[in-house]
Parts: structure tokens; sequence; C-alpha cells
């Protein structure tokens, strides 16, 4: 098994984990284009960013792990962009949903509630994300 890096990729479960640093985390990319390409076809997984370069690259079969680089798979940004792509949407869906029921006017029997204004949620929340960039 390959050391392991700052970045892995499995492709059995088309996930992309970015291992530490800010937001470290996984996401499952559905967009079986991108899976389906040939250069892929006997990956099992990458380790991107190791101690041990030659480790990086685990194939299917027998094939002996080998470097990101000679394995020819092109810019591993590719990668990152997928996964920044999915955090942003996260963080995004994670905005949306985090909306206050506000009591208004407060001291009425019963309760009376609003949802924050979107000014309101900006002043506690700062406002909805727009990029995201590893």
């Amino acid at each position: 098994m390959a050391s392991l890096g700052n970045w892995t990729v499995v492709f059995e479960d088309k996930m992309i984990i970015k291992q530490s640093g800010d937001s470290a985390g996984s996401y499952i990319i559905d967009d079986n284009t991108f899976w389906s390409q040939s250069k892929f076809s006997n990956i099992w997984a990458i380790h991107y960013g190791t101690s041990v370069t030659s480790d990086e690259v685990e194939y299917r079969d027998t094939t002996p792990h080998s470097s990101y680089a000679d394995a020819n798979l092109g810019d591993f940004q590719d990668f990152i962009d997928k996964w920044d792509q999915a955090h942003l949407t996260q963080l995004q869906s994670n905005w949306d949903d985090d909306t206050l029921q506000i009591e208004d006017p407060e001291g009425q029997v019963p309760p009376v509630y609003r949802e924050e204004t979107e000014a309101e949620k900006i002043a506690r929340l700062g406002p909805r994300p727009t990029s995201y960039s590893s």
C-alpha cells in the first residue's frame, strides 16, 4: 500500500479525499464522464503528494506502483478542482440551510417567529460562499 498523501483518490468509490489542511474531508464525485476516462481504467487508487513518490499510484492488476508523473494521468489539479467544486457546493448548502427563526416582536404571547432577513444572515455568517480553492 502506498504511503498516505496529501490527497487520496479511490476510483472504485469515485471519491476524492483531502487528507489535511483547510477543510480536509472527502467527497464522492458523481461524474461518470470524468471517471470513465480510459487513462483511469487500470487505476485502483492515487495517493498524491506522498513522501514516497514511487508509490503514489496503485493499479488494479499486478502492475507495480508508480509515481503520479510516470503514470501519465495528466494534471492532478483536475482532481483538486473536482473536490473544490464539491466543497463549494457543500459550503453553499450549509449557508442556505442555516437560517434562524427570530421571535418578532419579542415578548409576544404566544411567540411569533419570522425567518431572519438576508442582511441579518450576512451579518451573522458573512456572505454566501461563491468560490473555494484548495
